[in-house]
């Protein structure tokens, strides 16, 4: 079903969703994203098409072109799993642009985990300690950022 998704469309409701966040009256204008997979390159994806998105976490998602890395302000926190070479065949370029453009960001690779390491319902890819890692990083960025 996801590769039927409009990606566009999607980008565009996440966008959307954004704007109404940062108006609600109980809101301090400040917001984040988390995605997992899919969801870890639509973070990606937020990162570089909201100026006013403040913190993006993405779990082994597909990265952005390297060219769209200068639109990025956001501070990012990228999780990949060392066994994930599909996804993680962008990294190292992904990275490489991050710095190029002095875009905050940390970057962490969990050696021996697989590509959806903190999915605790696929026994075969649940990694509880690469995964209680990555989430306590996650809300410590949060904390950080959107506090």
């Amino acid at each position: 079903m996801i590769g039927k998704l409009d990606k566009q469309q999607n980008l565009n409701n996440y966008l959307a969703a954004l704007t109404y966040l940062r108006g609600r009256k109980d809101s301090n204008g400040k917001t984040g994203c988390v995605g997992f997979c899919w969801g870890g390159a639509m973070a990606n994806s937020l990162a570089v098409a909201d100026p006013k998105l403040n913190a993006a976490v993405a779990y082994y998602g597909t990265q952005p072109k390297a060219e769209d890395v200068p639109k990025i302000k956001a501070t990012l926190l990228l999780h990949y799993a060392g066994l994930d070479e599909r996804v993680n065949a962008g990294k190292d370029t992904y990275e490489a642009a991050l710095k190029a453009n002095n875009i905050k960001y940390k970057q962490y690779v969990y050696e021996g985990a697989n590509h959806a390491f903190n999915n605790d319902s696929s026994p075969a890819r649940y990694n509880p300690e690469a995964a209680k890692l990555a989430w306590d990083r996650t809300l410590k960025l949060f904390k950080e950022k959107l506090g």
